[in-house]
């Protein structure tokens, strides 16, 4: 099974990591976020990726290309008969990991029908590359599976930004919530599509809006609720707290063993 990662988008708003590369690229402990994306689906048996690329798609082609550098200790053999032996073996070994121009301004949905030569037939899973969760992946499988239908979603009820207070008629304060999880549920990302997902998909698209729509509208979009741990990478404060989190020692989104 393939996972299709979205990583072309600007990240304007976390434009002080940005400028330079893509958003999926922001480090986090000192490794790409795609990185800790491609971890976690790796733990559960997914380990071919298709990433979309666009803005500054460049950055991630150079990091996959000298992979192997980055990773191993490794000599290397000067003179005519150059030569590069690497010493170790990752952990990333068996990836296998298409990298496929998408666009610089495509939206999300176009992404997904432009790399469709590369899932032609299969089922597969998607996610966007700036979030972090502890989304347990084979539990979101066994559901997909068991429904039927075209799609899954995973949903969330995120935390709010604010404290909420409840308050009488007259004023008083009954109650002070510090930032309360949300009554709905937002979508997450962490996708499952069958392959006539294309039917709903054109170049021009943004996967959020009338393909989904329309894939609800014909009771073909299923939501997996998740009521664990998640955190997109919006803002320059999200990507401090990230990387205090995992400095911390215990990531909540780590669900891979060293």
């Amino acid at each position: 099974m393939k996972a299709v990662l979205l990583a072309g988008g600007l990240g304007t708003r976390l434009r002080e990591e940005t400028e330079y590369r893509p958003k999926p690229m922001v480090m986090v402990g000192g490794r790409p976020i795609l990185w800790h994306i491609m971890k976690n689906y790796s733990h559960f048996g997914v380990r071919d990726f298709v990433v979309c690329l666009g803005y500054q798609g460049d950055v991630i082609r150079d990091y996959f290309l000298n992979y192997e550098a980055r990773m191993n200790d490794f000599t290397v053999h000067l003179g005519s008969k150059h030569s590069v032996e690497y010493h170790d073996v990752h952990d990333e070994s068996d990836w296998g990991v298409t990298l496929a121009e998408t666009g610089a301004e495509t939206m999300t949905g176009g992404r997904v029908f432009r790399v469709q030569k590369y899932v032609q037939g299969e089922r597969f899973v998607a996610t966007y590359g700036d979030g972090l969760a502890d989304v347990p992946i084979d539990k979101v499988l066994e559901f997909h599976k068991a429904h039927g239908k075209l799609a899954t979603v995973t949903t969330v009820r995120p935390v709010s930004r604010f404290g909420v207070m409840d308050i009488a008629e007259d004023g008083t304060v009954n109650q002070f919530r510090e930032k309360p999880q949300a009554d709905g549920y937002v979508n997450a990302g962490f996708f499952v599509f069958e392959p006539e997902i294309f039917d709903y998909l054109d170049a021009d698209c943004v996967l959020e809006q009338e393909p989904l729509a329309r894939l609800a509208a014909d009771g073909q979009l299923m939501s997996y609720r998740h009521e664990g741990w998640w955190q997109p990478m919006d803002t320059y404060r999200e990507f401090q707290m990230l990387n205090e989190l995992w400095d911390a020692g215990n990531p909540p989104w780590k669900m891979w063993s060293e």
